[in-house]
């Protein structure tokens, strides 16, 4: 996937905020491999607090557990780096917030950090609801730490959009 403009994102994260604001709803974000990186497409968009609740950035595996509540024998069956953990990443990020969406991204953007079935650019994805247990992918990107963690960002959006436009 090509590197995606901050321009699109910025569009993808505007669309997003009016979604949630026609219903209402605040989102969260957890995120380990992109650092924050949906949280900032977020709040880039002026009004974004009548939207945006909280973003929890868990880059290690004690925040994970300590901030949203991730088991820590979930983290040694399945490592951080899989899709039951991005779903108990969403469902602390909901339990831990006043938001009606959430969306979890953990990942390894490379360079280094690949396992045995765990490439560079393996991401795994989670978005939930207050109202519906949390759905979880698995990508595999390519391209750059860089390219790797801009198109998570995009990946991110556009399943918060699709939570927030049903």
């Amino acid at each position: 996937m090509p590197l995606t403009a901050p321009s699109d994102i910025d569009a993808l994260a505007a669309r997003l905020g009016a979604a949630l604001a026609g219903h209402g709803w605040l989102c969260a974000t957890a995120e380990s491999c992109t650092g924050g990186l949906v949280a900032g497409a977020i709040t880039a968009i002026a009004g974004s607090s009548a939207w945006f609740d909280r973003g929890f950035v868990t880059y290690s595996n004690e925040a994970k557990f300590a901030m949203l509540g991730v088991a820590p024998s979930m983290l040694d069956a399945h490592g951080a780096v899989s899709e039951p953990i991005a779903r108990a990443m969403v469902a602390g990020a909901l339990s831990a917030s006043r938001a009606q969406v959430a969306v979890a991204v953990t990942g390894i953007a490379g360079p280094g950090g690949a396992t045995p079935g765990k490439p560079v650019g393996t991401v795994c994805f989670g978005w939930g609801a207050r109202d519906q247990p949390p759905r979880a992918v698995t990508h595999h990107l390519a391209g750059d730490r860089a390219a790797v963690r801009s198109t998570s960002v995009v990946i991110a959006l556009e399943g918060l959009l699709a939570l927030a436009s049903r």
